[in-house]
């Protein structure tokens, strides 16, 4: 496999060179999540393993789990893994996210899910070139609803799910939580600017939660002159 070697934050990390390529939506995800402490993290769709390894740097006593497909992105996330010396706490596992959950995890094993899922529906957009880059965007091997039930067969009560989706299908992904008995619980609209309406959209549910949605201070990627904000400097470069 044809790779490169980058750094982000406080961990390195080895991806394809034509194959799929982690996003801004990894960090904003990874910086979305709050909870003071965490045991137990899944990491659903996981590809290259970013967002699982930010997070087992970020919560020092939790484990991570990986789920992920793709062959060629569950080699490169057990290589990144030891890459980043997190042998001892992060796992891959290999899975259909649209099998029954009990085939390869406990139910109600873990405190946190997150997701930064495929959101464009198949008849959605223009397929990307490459197998790897189409199954990460298009819904071509999962499904929101089979996330959704995923997600919640893996959480413990009270357990909370973090999302970063498509501002387009925030109904859509609110009523597949509620289904799911999940309740958005906290809701952030990324934009690239403040002229610019929202591309993305961050979303926090908790398994069995009270109804009550705060929504934050919207979060700005760019200033007027094009460079990053303060805030989205903060989330690239670890302090």
């Amino acid at each position: 496999m044809d790779v490169t070697l980058d750094s982000i934050r406080d961990i390195k990390l080895y991806q394809s060179k034509t194959g799929y390529r982690f996003s801004v939506d990894a960090l904003l995800l990874y910086d979305f999540v709050n909870l003071k402490k965490i045991n137990t993290i899944g990491d659903l769709g996981a590809g290259s393993g970013i967002v699982g390894i930010l997070l087992a740097k970020k919560y020092h006593e939790a484990d991570v789990t990986l789920f992920e497909l793709q062959e060629s992105l569950i080699e490169l996330a057990e290589k990144n893994i030891l890459l980043n010396n997190l042998e001892g706490r992060v796992k891959v596992m290999p899975c259909d996210l649209r099998a029954s959950p009990g085939a390869y995890a406990e139910q109600q094993s873990y405190d946190l899910v997150v997701s930064n899922p495929p959101f464009r529906k198949m008849k959605s957009g223009r397929l990307n070139t490459g197998e790897e880059k189409s199954i990460a965007r298009h819904e071509i091997k999962l499904s929101l609803d089979e996330l959704i039930r995923t997600s919640s067969y893996l959480l413990r009560a009270r357990g909370r799910f973090s999302i970063i989706y498509h501002p387009n299908r925030l109904s859509e992904l609110i009523g597949a939580l509620k289904e799911q008995e999940m309740e958005p619980k906290r809701l952030r609209f990324v934009h690239s600017n403040v002229s610019s309406e929202a591309k993305m959209v961050l979303l926090d549910a908790v398994k069995g939660g009270r109804t009550g949605l705060k929504v934050e201070k919207p979060l700005f990627l760019y200033k007027d002159d094009g460079n990053y904000t303060d805030e989205m400097m903060g989330i690239y470069v670890a302090k």
